[in-house]
């Protein structure tokens, strides 16, 4: 007999009903992206900074410390952010309801009390106004059944992304969490250099965004805004000629003129009959309107995920 087919949960989480815990969520998850950026060396279009998807939420992976490692992991099941040392030690500060700075005030502690020293630029970037950390008592609400449900959509989104990602042999990023817009992303480089980026993203250098786009990029990723219950985008830098014109896949897909990109609402993902198929489209035709409109080796970028059989691999 079939095994039962296995099926996915695509939660529906309002934009409008979780706002204010987003934007708790947003200061606070800068706040750990600054503490990871801070002990990494630089790598290229700032992957170093990133968070990732984890079993129980978002997760900076192990971090680097003179003779030692840790790393610092949101669990959205115990909610909770844990700080593990490679020697043994950690530490909790609880994710509830309180001002950004006691929560900055409360990570500093912890990471002291584990030997760990940490100084960051505190205050936020890419929002406006970016209020110092340890200033900010505007932003202090978290609803942990929200927080739950946008780690479930972002479970989703990292899933269908992952698979994406494989069919390119390119040079890609990983499936990763940017803490500066709030989004999963995953980017596809042409192996050509880019136009000078002209910056202007609000309280960020132009000299950080002109390294994350120095190369030739079509990227896309999953963002709690840009609609009723957020958006999958794809975009491409420098953008094609008739990129903006080209049709993709769903029909429920369209560019946005205000945000230069294309845009995939996320309750039309999540009522459809195949959500992974919805999205796998929009991801694939995005990405072909960037790569042919701008002439990429597609057959030097591209192959077949599945070219590597079990029994191949048993082999080696």
């Amino acid at each position: 007999m079939n095994d039962p087919a296995r099926t996915y949960q695509w939660p529906s989480l309002m934009v409008d009903e979780w706002t204010a815990t987003r934007d708790t969520l947003h200061m606070w998850t800068q706040i750990v992206g600054k503490l990871r950026m801070v002990h990494m060396p630089l790598l290229n279009h700032w992957w170093q900074v990133t968070l990732y998807v984890s079993p129980r939420g978002l997760t900076t992976g192990a971090v680097p410390y003179p003779g030692a490692v840790f790393d610092m992991e949101f669990d959205f099941v115990s909610h909770i952010l844990a700080i593990r040392h490679s020697d043994g030690g950690q530490k909790a500060v609880p994710l509830a309801a309180k001002p950004v700075a006691e929560f900055f005030a409360e990570t500093l502690s912890a990471l002291d009390s584990l030997g760990i020293e940490s100084h960051i630029v505190g205050t936020p970037n890419e929002v406006e106004p970016a209020i110092p950390f340890a200033e900010d008592y505007q932003h202090a609400e978290y609803d942990p059944d929200a927080a739950r449900a946008f780690w479930q959509q972002l479970v989703q989104a990292h899933r269908v992304m992952t698979n994406f990602r494989a069919a390119f042999v390119g040079k890609a990023s990983p499936v990763q969490f940017f803490w500066g817009a709030l989004d999963l992303a995953c980017t596809r480089f042409s192996g050509r250099p880019a136009p000078l980026h002209p910056g202007g993203a609000p309280n960020c250098p132009d000299w950080v965004m002109a390294e994350g786009y120095s190369r030739e990029l079509s990227s896309c990723g999953f963002w709690p805004g840009g609609g009723k219950e957020g958006a999958f985008y794809a975009y491409a830098y420098p953008e094609p000629e008739g990129f903006s014109a080209r049709r993709v896949e769903p029909d429920t897909a369209y560019f946005s003129d205000e945000l230069g990109e294309f845009l995939l609402p996320y309750e039309a993902v999540r009522t459809a009959d195949d959500p992974d198929r919805v999205v796998a489209r929009f991801l694939q035709t995005t990405y072909e309107a960037a790569a042919e409109l701008g002439g990429w080796d597609r057959s030097a970028l591209e192959d077949d995920p599945n070219r590597l059989t079990p029994q191949s691999m048993r082999r080696s």
